[in-house]
């Protein structure tokens, strides 16, 4: 009875979580553009007369009350790691997908080519969507609320209908998922941790950045939650720093 029961929850998860994926790749959107090295004067090349040095961003140091709490950032950071490239695939895709989009007129036709885009993205994804976890996906939602400025569950309702919106969303409270919930870094701190962790990993090139459709200011969020953890560790005073290495 008990695997009757499993089988069923597990496949309606990595369901639940090609949704989030897909429409990620729907509703996001970015744009890139080249420097030009050189001045084009009558056909000649001249080159600049200066030199476009890398950015070099100065991260503040990651200190923590105990053990605990370094750990916590730690597995956090691991999880963000291998949640983040879903995201970035999806978006890396999504030209191509409204290119095509815009040459469809008829809203049948549209219809039509999205359900077969997503059999498609769900038969690829679907083994890895499987292996992620349930804080995974807790993650991968949030991103896809920083990438695109909307929560999971109204892409839905707009790219599909009302009724889906609210079958995912009741489908995600089996695992303890809201797709309604939003990434605030300002006043979750976990997600300031995870904001910390992007920039961090796009600074070093761990990761590859994309544009989001939120802005922060991490030197701002960093004075916010540093004066707040030191209102708290004024209760719980601990002389002993943890600091996160690499």
């Amino acid at each position: 009875m008990k695997i009757q029961v499993f089988i069923p929850l597990m496949l309606m998860k990595s369901k639940l979580l090609f949704i989030v994926l897909f429409n990620t790749l729907i509703c996001l959107s970015q744009s890139n553009e080249q420097a030009k090295d050189l001045i084009i004067i009558r056909g000649d090349s001249i080159p600049k007369p200066y030199i476009n040095l890398n950015e070099v961003i100065l991260f503040q140091p990651l200190t923590f009350n105990n053990y605990d709490a370094a750990k916590k950032y730690a597995i956090l950071r691991n999880r963000t790691y291998k949640v983040y490239p879903y995201a970035k695939l999806a978006a890396d895709r999504l030209q191509v997908l409204n290119d095509r989009l815009k040459s469809i007129d008829k809203k049948k036709q549209k219809r039509k080519y999205l359900k077969r885009l997503e059999k498609f993205i769900y038969d690829e994804f679907e083994k890895d969507l499987k292996k992620l976890s349930r804080s995974q996906g807790k993650i991968l939602i949030k991103l896809v609320h920083r990438q695109t400025g909307q929560t999971t569950h109204s892409l839905i309702k707009e790219l599909r209908n009302a009724f889906k919106a609210r079958l995912y969303q009741t489908t995600a409270s089996f695992f303890k998922l809201s797709l309604k919930v939003e990434y605030d870094p300002k006043n979750n701190y976990e997600d300031y941790l995870i904001e910390d962790i992007l920039l961090r990993a796009f600074s070093s090139g761990k990761l590859t950045e994309q544009p989001t459709a939120l802005d922060y200011d991490l030197d701002e969020l960093y004075k916010l939650w540093k004066k707040k953890k030191e209102n708290e560790s004024d209760i719980n005073k601990s002389s002993i720093k943890y600091r996160i290495i690499g």
